[in-house]
């Protein structure tokens, strides 16, 4: 496996713990300290667990040794930060938004282009 693949991985992973552990111990005051508030704590919740899931996947990844263990942890991943992306695009155009939707939107389509470089490049 590459050690750029390996790389993506570890970084993915880091993030995903960064952004997923707070959403899901402390959602209201971790949105809060962004000014994004009020939130739906239930839905906040399961996004830090899903971004929990995903960094555990990389990390897994991150461990592993040949690329066809992570064939399908590199589709998933792909899949989940090109629609992510999307999903939050949607909201995007036509807005007002602060920054730190823009930086959530950038890291998404920054880790889909990785995703999607390291499946093409087989």
């Amino acid at each position: 496996m590459s050690k750029s693949l390996r790389y993506t991985f570890l970084v993915h992973a880091v993030v995903a713990v960064l952004f997923g552990l707070p959403l899901l111990i402390i959602p209201g005051r971790w949105l809060q300290l962004l000014g994004w508030a009020p939130i739906d704590p239930i839905m906040a919740r399961l996004v830090g667990a899903a971004l929990l899931a995903l960094g555990w996947g990389s990390f897994r990844g991150w461990r592993a040794a040949v690329r066809s263990d992570v064939e399908i942890l590199l589709q998933v991943e792909a899949v989940f930060t090109v629609l992510s992306a999307l999903a939050i695009l949607r909201h995007l155009v036509g807005g007002s938004w602060p920054w730190y939707v823009w930086t959530m939107f950038l890291i998404f389509v920054i880790f889909a282009a990785a995703w999607i470089y390291h499946l093409l490049r087989r």
